[in-house]
């Protein structure tokens, strides 16, 4: 099974960074409440711009990013994160590569 990398960059108001990286990891909880489809997560403040921050996320595989995009809307910090969440500069989803021969 291969895992999968999401990165999501987006601007939030200074005064609301700390409550926008509190509803992320309650979000995080709650979509590995039943099973765990994200292995692991960062979330990355940028230097030159305080009011950017960035997901890492592993997730177990293709399908569990499939999944919760599918049930969203049913996460209960999903809506009060998103009214925080300004402009979405990036978003994306990234399999490992394999590179055969040089």
């Amino acid at each position: 099974m291969t895992t999968c990398t999401e990165f999501a960059v987006f601007t939030v108001a200074k005064a609301d960074i700390e409550q926008v990286v509190a509803l992320s990891e309650s979000l995080f909880s709650e979509i590995n409440a039943t099973e765990q489809l994200i292995t692991a997560h960062q979330i990355l403040h940028k230097i030159d711009h305080e009011e950017e921050i960035c997901w890492q996320l592993t997730w177990a595989s293709i399908d569990a990013v499939k999944a919760t995009t599918a049930k969203w809307q049913s996460f209960p910090s999903a809506k009060p994160l998103e009214k925080l969440v300004g402009k979405k500069h990036y978003y994306g989803h990234f399999v490992t590569m394999i590179v055969r021969g040089c």
